[in-house]
């Protein structure tokens, strides 16, 4: 067997080996091999584009596939995007639910997690290098950034890992309140989420989980759901 052939071989068998088992009661977003269940969203408002006619919005998905394709790939059982174009947004939509995924990115890269279509569990550069410390990304990632200055909008600490290294999300929504675990540290607790849209106004019931870049490399990887009564 010659060299180019056990490459092969060994590239195949390391995103098996190493991918988090799928935990109990869960299910996975993201299959590992390409990005069937998901759809691309800008910064839109659900209760917009969730009221179009069935048919104008198999049409506003299909034609977002595009743009997709163009921006997003797959690679070693990793989701990755080049820090530009719409977001991965799953077809489905949830309501209640905990969300765990991993994530590493690069310098000056931005981005963040949408709840339901709501911007946003944030994750960023926090070095000054990156800024952006005059929004507050010196507080690190996880907070629910558009909440500002309200509570929830800056992590109760800093929790992020060195850039290489992926970081571990642990996100429940429950109704309006949104508690999030970034690498084992809490970092909102039990916070009320703000309408991006309609400050005063509820957030929609159900809508889908979004995963925002932008400014630099971003990959994603073990990206499991479960729903809650």
């Amino acid at each position: 067997m010659t060299f180019k052939t056990l490459r092969k071989l060994f590239l195949l068998v390391i995103p098996c080996c190493f991918a988090l088992a799928q935990p109990d009661g869960f299910t996975a977003l993201f299959n590992g091999k390409n990005l069937e269940g998901w759809w691309g969203l800008g910064t839109e408002n659900p209760a917009t584009w969730m009221n179009l006619r069935e048919r104008e919005l198999n049409k506003k998905m299909q034609d977002s596939l595009a743009d997709i394709k163009k921006h997003w790939h797959v690679e070693n059982g990793e989701l990755v995007n080049d820090g530009k174009g719409l977001y991965l947004t799953t077809e489905k939509n949830f309501r209640n639910f905990e969300l765990l995924l991993e994530y590493k990115t690069v310098p000056l890269a931005d981005s963040g997690i949408y709840l339901r279509g709501m911007p946003q569990v944030q994750i960023w550069d926090t070095t000054e290098a990156g800024g952006k410390w005059r929004f507050g990304a010196e507080h690190g990632s996880g907070g629910l950034w558009n909440n500002r200055p309200k509570e929830g909008w800056k992590p109760l600490i800093y929790a992020d890992k060195p850039f290489g290294e992926w970081n571990h999300f642990r996100i429940t929504m429950s109704e309006d309140r949104v508690t999030v675990f970034l690498n084992k540290k809490l970092v909102v607790d039990n916070a009320p989420m703000i309408n991006y849209w309609a400050k005063k106004g509820p957030l929609v019931a159900k809508g889908p989980i979004q995963l925002q870049t932008h400014g630099g490399e971003i990959r994603w990887k073990d990206i499991f759901i479960k729903e809650l009564e």
